[in-house]
């Protein structure tokens, strides 16, 4: 498999100095020095994983970010000098995998990288996991149980499922469940979401896989 990472970063030095480290660490590193053409690029190339900073000329991370996760999910680790908490949780509703503050070391850089790739790209075992989905048949199985999901909590644990660890916002799954763009409460999310946990429970109590991400939205971590 091309092993191959985008690296938006409008630094010239530090995009290449990246670059170098990633190289060496076996992967195939391409730079842009601004966002205007991220997003037709990801698009063609179909990178392993993207390195996005949050500030570019032409486009901003933010902006890349949002565009990219309406047709790719793949893996994208935000790079910003801007550490306050709002833009992190930003970054993150938005769709990405991870974040790292400048300044930074190239090693924590490759070290990102392989902890995203590792996560996102584990083999899944449906006869080792806990909770399984049968997409075929709207079927959820938790602990060899089955689960009495109606169809749209189904859809919206299969989302969540589907990406272990990333942050969904509230808003991203009204889209990706509502798709004719129905008005509907955010709190219709958090109702779902609590009918799931307790269907869950009665089955077993002691092990929680979705999480709330105070502030973003859900999780799932099996």
């Amino acid at each position: 498999m091309d092993k191959q990472i985008l690296v938006v970063e409008d630094e010239v030095k530090l995009a290449q100095l990246m670059a170098d480290y990633l190289q060496h660490a076996g992967f195939n590193p391409f730079i842009l020095n601004e966002g205007t053409h991220a997003v037709s690029w990801v698009r063609t190339n179909q990178p392993q994983l993207i390195l996005l900073d949050l500030m570019l000329p032409g486009m901003d991370g933010i902006e890349i970010c949002k565009q990219i996760r309406t047709f790719s999910n793949t893996p994208l680790i935000m790079v910003t000098a801007r550490i306050d908490e709002i833009d992190r949780l930003l970054g993150l509703e938005l769709g990405a995998d991870d974040y790292i503050c400048k300044p930074f070391s190239p090693r924590e850089v490759v070290a990102r990288v392989k902890a995203v790739l590792r996560r996102t790209n584990e083999p899944f075992s449906p006869e080792s996991a806990l909770l399984h989905l049968d997409k075929h048949q709207l079927r959820a199985t938790f602990f060899g149980e089955h689960v009495p999901l109606t169809a749209i909590e189904f859809q919206l644990l299969a989302i969540l499922v589907d990406h272990p660890h990333r942050i969904f916002s509230r808003s991203q799954l009204m889209d990706k469940i509502y798709q004719d763009h129905r008005i509907v409460s955010e709190r219709t999310i958090d109702s779902h979401i609590k009918k799931i946990r307790k269907k869950l429970a009665t089955i077993n109590n002691s092990q929680e896989v979705i999480h709330s991400v105070y502030g973003a939205g859900y999780k799932f971590e099996g």
